[in-house]
């Protein structure tokens, strides 16, 4: 296997040579210098070199110089000069000069201080800056991050709220699940299967974008959070990449391969990667029947670990300045082993061991993942606020597992037993969009555009009993379940924006059409709603550092498949989960109030919201004969009411501070089965992580988390407390990088929940444990070194 997968890595690397010298015209002119300070005799990194159309002035080939103040360009222009420049210094222009075997060395090239730029540095537009923008904050990205030939990811991490810990992770407002976007439309380069971000360099980024309550031009079902980077147009050519080599423990280890070539017509980009690892998972249950006074203990490790392959491969086509087509795919395999072992007793109403048994697991599952997109923007008359986009998004996922459990008894009346799972899940999910931005003036903007979402899934799951002779299916655990969800949306939105005050309102409307199948019963549930979700936004700048900004949204929550899917693995047939088929949607009134202030060297951000949900859906659980069985229920009303708090400090050049805080009360009101679920509470959580740049190139992260405790509908789930540990090292005059990296550094994220009711109690905890990971990254070309993890599990 890891011969193939080398053999594939070869291969891969020789195709996209091969393409890329295809891409490149056979008559090119190397050029070739080095850049010094006439004073002082030091090398200029970064700093431009140009070559332009001696007709048209426009660029034609572009790069940044070394940090050494070296440089090498290929251009195929047969009539162009060459412009040399940076910061604070006079720029130098060469005619074209006569190549000798197709090579230009134009020696080396000393450029001087120029006082009036030096006087003028600091000017608007050159300082990375933060201000409002209606529905969402703009990052803009001024030349003290662009001439440092800095990463995405360092960009990011200069955004107010947003955060990027050692390995790469973002999370805005301290909440992780945030969708990226680039230019405006999902990407493989920022995808969790393809994360390439880090070929994306800070000199391309003209800024960046972010929005905490989307508006109506976005899914009415809500994330974390919307990033979207914008690249400038100019900034397309360089050859970008990364290599990063991983390991730790529990046993994880990855290789990746990132590449990003970009030309005057094409961005091809790419990613290879494979990696092998164990997720162990400790498990405690303890279900008590208080009616007969019997109980039964089980505690054990569940282990999930995986071996994966990914290959990621995709281009933009610009076909003119104003035309765009994307067209990406990626392809991934996860193969599946799952050895797990669970100890149970039980015990009588005297807490005395009436029978003891071992239950252990033999699972393999091959898990193929493929998606693609194809998309085309066009900007009308070289305006990019004036813009017609289309996409087509395609996921393919699958499973085909197999499962074996074996009771054996150690003690008492407990009896051996056998039983074998088996699992055939397909699922295929089509998006569609098309959107269409016209600004009428400065001030005045409309956007409209239409989505299709087709979502088609069927599970094949089968359970059999083994009686001594042979294995006997059993009808009660054993069905086919398919489902099929359609959602058409249609949305407008019309915007102000003055200098001081904006105002964005807008309108979608979503039919959906939900179908599930349980095809061995004939059980059938068809849903078709149809439902308007308005948002209005406003904002308010007091002065550039001080802004307000106000927002609405109708939100919804649809059940996904395992929420409806009433048939799941039965690893532990005493602590059972099901799906409901029945569920229906929650929907939610989102309101929030957020201001900033940007004072000095920190960025604060405060916030109030309020959230009225609507047939919240929560897990009961139901006991019978010590089974716990859990499915989610549609259980009446929350209003919930708080207050968010992010603060980014930089008191020292060497010192960034970065707290989050989250406080909410909420009122709960419903029923179940002629039971009421009226109670209230409160829930609080922090974060608070310390970066350090320590001497020798180090730089030290160090997060802490706490949840507090919380009432849920039947019991209490408790708090946990948890630190994280990065360090982080620069090597190869920061081509390079070591990762090392601690989760969970105390092994004291531990989740527990007490499910108290008149006649059962439920306890349960779960820890996953420390996790330790020490990495290799280098970056080429202009690409920064970043660490590859491979890809995040399905499920």
């Amino acid at each position: 296997m890891r011969k193939q997968f080398l053999f594939s890595l070869t291969l891969f690397g020789l195709l996209f040579l091969k393409v890329d010298k295809i891409m490149a015209q056979s008559q090119t002119t190397a050029i070739v210098g080095k850049v010094i300070e006439e004073t002082s005799g030091q090398p200029i990194g970064f700093a431009t070199v140009l070559v332009a159309d001696n007709e048209t002035k426009k660029p034609i080939e572009g790069t940044t110089t070394l940090e050494d103040g070296s440089f090498t360009l290929e251009t195929d222009a047969t009539d162009f000069y060459i412009e040399i420049s940076f910061l604070g210094f006079q720029s130098k222009t060469f005619a074209q000069p006569p190549a000798q075997n197709k090579s230009i060395d134009l020696g080396t090239v000393a450029l001087s201080e120029d006082a009036q730029q030096l006087q003028e540095v600091v000017v608007e537009g050159e300082i990375s800056r933060t201000e409002f923008k209606l529905d969402k904050r703009v990052f803009n990205v001024g030349k003290d991050l662009s001439s440092t030939g800095a990463s995405a990811l360092e960009v990011l991490n200069n955004v107010p709220s947003v955060n990027v810990n050692i390995e790469g992770q973002i999370s805005l407002r301290g909440s992780q699940g945030v969708q990226i976007l680039i230019n405006g439309k999902p990407s493989v380069i920022a995808s969790e299967e393809g994360n390439t971000l880090g070929t994306i360099t800070a000199d391309m980024i003209d800024r960046v974008e972010v929005i905490t309550n989307p508006s109506a031009k976005y899914d009415a079902e809500g994330t974390s959070g919307i990033i979207n980077i914008v690249i400038k147009k100019d900034q397309r050519k360089g050859f970008n990449g990364s290599v990063s080599v991983n390991t730790g423990a529990p046993d994880a280890h990855s290789i990746g391969v990132s590449l990003n070539r970009r030309s005057e017509k094409f961005n091809l980009f790419s990613q290879l990667g494979f990696g092998l690892r164990e997720l162990p998972d400790d498990r405690e249950n303890r279900n008590v029947d208080l009616v007969n006074n019997t109980t039964i203990l089980s505690n054990g490790t569940e282990y999930r670990n995986e071996t994966y392959y990914n290959f990621v491969l995709g281009t933009d086509y610009y076909i003119n300045d104003d035309n765009v087509l994307t067209l990406s795919g990626n392809y991934a395999l996860e193969i599946e082993d799952q050895p797990s072992t669970t100890d149970f007793a039980a015990l009588d109403a005297t807490d005395q061991t009436t029978s003891e048994w071992q239950r252990t697991e033999v699972t393999e599952a091959k898990n193929p993942k493929l998606q693609f997109e194809l998309q085309y923007k066009k900007d009308f008359d070289g305006n990019e606020d004036h813009t017609l986009v289309f996409s087509s998004l395609g996921n393919f996922f699958a499973k085909d597992q197999s499962s074996e459990f074996v009771n054996t008894a150690i003690s008492g009346d407990a009896e051996d037993e056998e039983q074998r799972t088996r699992t055939d899940f397909k699922e295929s999910v089509f998006t569609f969009k098309l959107d269409y931005t016209r600004p009428f003036s400065e001030k005045w903007k409309l956007e409209s555009g239409v989505q299709y979402v087709l979502n088609d899934v069927a599970n094949d799951y089968e359970v059999s009993d083994f009686n001594g002779f042979n294995f006997i299916i059993d009808p009660g655990l054993t069905n086919i379940f398919e489902f099929d969800q359609d959602v058409l949306g249609l949305y407008g939105t019309g915007s102000y924006e003055g200098k001081k005050w904006g105002v964005k309102t807008g309108l979608r409307l979503e039919q959906t059409s939900l179908n599930t199948l349980l095809a061995n019963t004939n059980e059938v549930n068809e849903q078709n709603y149809t439902n308007l979700f308005p948002s209005v936004h406003s904002s308010y700048k007091f002065t550039d550092k001080i802004s307000v900004q106000a927002g609405y949204s109708k939100r919804v929550y649809r059940p996904r498949l395992w929420d409806l899917n009433p048939f799941f693995n039965i690893r532990n047939n005493f602590s059972i989960r099901q799906g409901n088929p029945d569920l229906q949607p929650e929907f939610t009134d989102s309101y929030e109030i957020t201001s900033i202030y940007i004072l000095g060297k920190a960025s604060l951000n405060f916030g109030i919201f309020h959230r009225y949900t609507t047939d919240v859906i929560e897990r009961v659980s139901v006991f019978e004969n010590n089974v716990n069985t859990v499915r989610p229920e549609n259980i009446g009303e929350n209003n919930t009411t708080g207050i968010e708090f992010n603060a980014k400090f930089s008191p020292f050049n060497w010192m960034t501070l970065n707290g989050d805080f989250n406080y909410s009360q909420f009122d709960r009101k419903g029923s179940f089965e002629n039971t009421v679920f009226d109670f209230n509470g409160d829930q609080w959580s922090s974060k608070l992580m310390t970066k350090l740049k320590l001497p020798a190139d180090f730089e030290l992260e160090m997060t802490g988390n706490y949840r507090s405790k919380v009432k849920t509908v039947q019991g209490i789930r408790s708090d946990f407390l948890f630190m994280d540990l990065g360090l982080r090292k620069d090597i190869l005059k920061g081509k390079a990088v070591l990762n090392f990296s601690v989760r969970d550094l105390f092994a004291s994220r531990i989740n527990e929940d007490l499910i108290a009711q008149n006649d059962f109690e439920v306890y349960s905890r779960r820890q996953r444990g420390r996790f330790i990971a020490l990495g290799f990254s280098y970056g080429f070309g202009k690409g920064e070194a970043m660490q590859y993890s491979g890809q995040r599990r399905r499920f």
